[in-house]
C-alpha cells in the first residue's frame, strides 16, 4: 500500500489521488521488469552463438525495439498519473523480485530455453498487473493487454525455436533459466544426433 508521503499532487481526471498512487505502483514494477527484460535481450542479442546465431540474432532486435517502447509508454502512463517513474538501474535492482539472467555466452537455443522462463515470469506478472488495473482505470488496463499482445507473440517465436514436432517443448519441467537452458541445450543435441 502507498505511504501518505508518496500520494502525487495530483492524477488523471476521474481517478482519487489513492488509486493514481497504487495503479503508479504497479505500473513502477512494470517499468522495472521491461527494463529488465530490454537489457536481457539485448544481452543475448550479443552473446548468442552456434549454427542459429544470425536466425537468433536477428529475432532479437526487433523484440528490444518492441520493449523499449513499452518502456517509454509505461513511464509516460506513470508520470500523467502524477507520479514520477523511476528508471534508474540502482532502483530496478533493489525494486526487483528476480535474479540477474544466469546465462553468458552460450549457444542460440541455449539462450532461447532460457529465455522461454523470462518470458513466462514478465507475461505472468504483466498479466497480473493487468487484471489488477481491470476495475480501477481502463487506460492502464488497456496500455498493459496492449503489451500483452506483443509480449506473448515474441514468446511464441522463442518457444518455436523449442518445440518438437509433436508439439512438446524441450523445456517443459524446468524452473530456473539455467534448467531450460540445460533442457534446450540438450534437446537439440539429441536431435541433431539422430
Amino acid at each position: 500500500m502507498v505511504r501518505r508521503t508518496e500520494l502525487p499532487k495530483y492524477t488523471v481526471p476521474s481517478l482519487t489521488i489513492e488509486d493514481g498512487a497504487r495503479i503508479a505502483a504497479i505500473l513502477q514494477q512494470r517499468l522495472n521488469a521491461l527494463n529488465d527484460l530490454a537489457l536481457t535481450l539485448k544481452h543475448i542479442h550479443w552473446n548468442v552463438t552456434g549454427p542459429h546465431f544470425i536466425a537468433v540474432h536477428e529475432m532479437i532486435d526487433p523484440q528490444v525495439d518492441a520493449v523499449r517502447a513499452m518502456v517509454d509508454a509505461v513511464a509516460e502512463r506513470i508520470a500523467t498519473l502524477g507520479v514520477a517513474p523511476v528508471g534508474t538501474p540502482g532502483a530496478l535492482v533493489a525494486d526487483r523480485s528476480w535474479d540477474d539472467y544466469a546465462i553468458g555466452r552460450a549457444g542460440a537455443i541455449e539462450h532461447l530455453g532460457a529465455l522461454d522462463e523470462v518470458y513466462v515470469g514478465v507475461i505472468t506478472d504483466h498479466r497480473e498487473a493487468a487484471a489488477a488495473t481491470e476495475d480501477l482505470d481502463t487506460v492502464t488496463n488497456d496500455l498493459l493487454v496492449g503489451h500483452l499482445h506483443e509480449l506473448e507473440l515474441f514468446h511464441w517465436f522463442v518457444r518455436a525455436h523449442l518445440e518438437s514436432a509433436g508439439g512438446e517443448l524441450s523445456t517443459a519441467g524446468a524452473d530456473t533459466e539455467k534448467e531450460a537452458a540445460r533442457s534446450a541445450g540438450a534437446a537439440a543435441k539429441g536431435a541433431a544426433a539422430r
